[in-house]
Parts: structure tokens; sequence; C-alpha cells
């Protein structure tokens, strides 16, 4: 019930389940619509839940809670990282007979009476390694002999990517994909580099090389920001990438010849399709547990993060750290050249 990109991240452990539990039914309760479409087709998870609890009414939350009672479950994991107390508080409402959660600093007595088993978290490995870590709590190992992140498309999603390539005459082309948004709650906005620093990017960019043509990905919330970018770049050399659903941007995103954003659900996606090239810029809530698995990244340093993500954000329910104008600082402190140079340097 985390963010898309946590969704993304629990995959490799959902395969392992299905590894060792072949004939179970493994299902799966999502908060976002982009997680319930990121999980479609994947043959390890028998059916996928989804509700909003957020925009819900309390009533309403509770009543589709209780609802899952009836399938009678004997075991609910909430995976990594899943801090608040509302996804515990999830988890028993439901009714399930063993409900296994990590420990996380925001743990109080009220999270230890909701669960019946409990775990370390480690900060020094990644989400991925932290799952795996349940596997031994309900009497099963790791069988797969390598992980990745798993998104399986359908031949109408990969078709839609050509045909969108051949539309616009980028069939061919060098492609970077960025994505200027991030997560929206909490104060998560707040580790976006600035949206000046892309227009300047891509007025650059559009400058100096191009022989590179830009693609802009994000849904409807970075719809304005978008239109931004595109008022100061040149329209023959950038472009939106409109799509219907996460499905057809990983679609596209698989078509890209380098992918940059800040550590958001786009990233892992990137990662996860192995866009080559991946380009992330350091933002403050950047650690060992949610970088980029599987694909090698380039990372643009912060000099105001400088690899200390966890002095500005861990897993305890809470904001990023700072005010707001010390947290824009931050990320300012990244500049339009320093970015530049990695692009360049990788297309």
């Amino acid at each position: 019930m985390a963010g898309i990109g946590d969704t993304l991240i629990a995959t490799p452990f959902l395969h392992e389940l299905r590894a060792n539990f072949p004939d179970a039914t493994i299902d799966v309760l999502a908060m976002w619509a982009g997680s319930r479409d990121l999980l479609e087709s994947n043959p390890h998870v028998s059916r996928v839940f989804q509700k909003n609890l957020m925009k819900c009414g309390k009533l309403e939350a509770l009543r589709f809670l209780w609802s899952l009672r009836r399938e009678h479950y004997q075991l609910s994991i909430n995976t990594h990282p899943q801090s608040r107390i509302h996804y515990r508080l999830a988890a028993f409402i439901a009714g399930a007979q063993v409900r296994i959660s990590h420990e996380y600093e925001c743990f109080n007595w009220l999270d230890r009476w909701l669960v019946t088993g409990t775990l370390a978290q480690d900060y020094s490995r990644h989400s991925i390694e932290n799952n795996f870590d349940v596997l031994p709590l309900i009497g099963a190992k790791q069988k797969l002999p390598t992980h990745e992140m798993e998104f399986y498309l359908t031949p109408a999603e990969e078709r839609f990517a050509d045909d969108f390539l051949a539309k616009h005459q980028l069939s061919g082309q060098k492609i970077l994909g960025i994505h200027v948004g991030s997560g929206g709650t909490k104060n998560l906005p707040l580790k976006r580099w600035p949206l000046k620093n892309h227009a300047g990017l891509v007025r650059q960019l559009n400058k100096e090389r191009p022989d590179i043509r830009v693609l802009l990905f994000g849904g409807p919330e970075e719809a304005k920001d978008h239109q931004v970018v595109l008022a100061q770049a040149s329209p023959d050399l950038t472009l939106e990438a409109k799509t219907k659903n996460l499905r057809e941007t990983a679609a596209l995103m698989r078509r890209c010849s380098s992918f940059l954003s800040v550590d958001t659900a786009l990233m892992h996606i990137a990662a996860a399709v192995k866009v080559p090239n991946q380009i992330v810029i350091e933002a403050p809530t950047l650690n060992v547990t949610n970088w980029p698995y599987g694909n090698n990244f380039t990372l643009v340093k912060n000099p105001a993060v400088n690899g200390r993500g966890l002095d500005f954000y861990r897993y305890d329910g809470g904001d990023i750290k700072g005010t707001r104008e010390e947290l824009i600082a931050c990320m300012e402190s990244v500049k339009v050249a320093d970015v530049f140079a990695a692009v360049t340097k990788l297309i």
C-alpha cells in the first residue's frame, strides 16, 4: 500500500513467494491505480485489490478492509518500506491470522499489537533484500538464482510504443527521457530538481545537442510543468510523452537511450525496463535501500546531500527533514552544467 516505486520493489519478493508456494492464492492490496497497473499481467499474483484509502472516507475505508475478511487470509505481509502505522492497521482490519512487518523508528506499542511478527530493517541493504528477510519467518527460502524488478508488458503496449516513435519520427533517434516530478505526499515534492533547471537543461540540449530528442514523462500532475518546459524548448526536439497509463509509459521508456530523474517511481521503472545510461540526481531521500536495482546508473551528486540521505529522510513516517527553504536550496545546489555534462557524456 505504499508508493508505486515500492510496489515495483516488491515484485522480486512476490516471485519468491510464488516459487515457494506455487499453489497459493497471492493477492496484493494497492493504494494507487498506478500500482494496480504495474501488477497487471504479473503471473505471480492472483488478484490485485486497489483502493485509495487516503481519498475515501474513514467509514468507506473500514467497510472495504472489513470486506477482505471473507477471503480468510492466513498471512499478511507489509513489504519494506511501509513505515506508517496505517499499513499495519489495514492488515489488522483485513483479518489475516499472521501479520508480518519490519520494525521502523516510529514503532510503538500499538504497531507491535497490530502485527504478530516483526523483523529489523537494514539501511545498508536494498529494500528488495530487506523483503527477502521475511522468507525464513514463513518457512520459505530464496529459490531464484537472480532477481529483477518485474514489469510484464503486453504486445499491445509494446506496439503502442513503436507506433508513438514512428508517428513522431523518433525511431532510431537518440532519446533522453526526463521526469520532472516526484511523489506528492508529505513534503516529497521538495526533493524535485527545480523546474527552471529542467527548462534550462532542455534549452541547452536543444541548442548544443540537436541530435538528442527529449521526451517529458509524467502523469496529469506534471502537465503544467511540462508546458513550462515546452514553452522554452524547440518543438522539433522536445515533446511530451502522452500515454494512457503507467504501462504505456513503461513501454515508451524502454525505447529511450537515457533517462533522467530523482528517486521516483519512474526511476524504478527505468531500472526495471533496463533503460541504458540511466541518470539519477541525488535527492535527500536517496539511500542504499532505494537505489535503481539491477541497472547501471550514473549519480549526479548533490553537494548539499553528499551521500547523507539518511540524515534527511528515514522510514519513520515523517517528512524530509529541513524547512521548505532549506530543501529548495538543497536541490538548487545541483547545477544545470553538471547534469548536462552527465547526459552528454553518456549519449
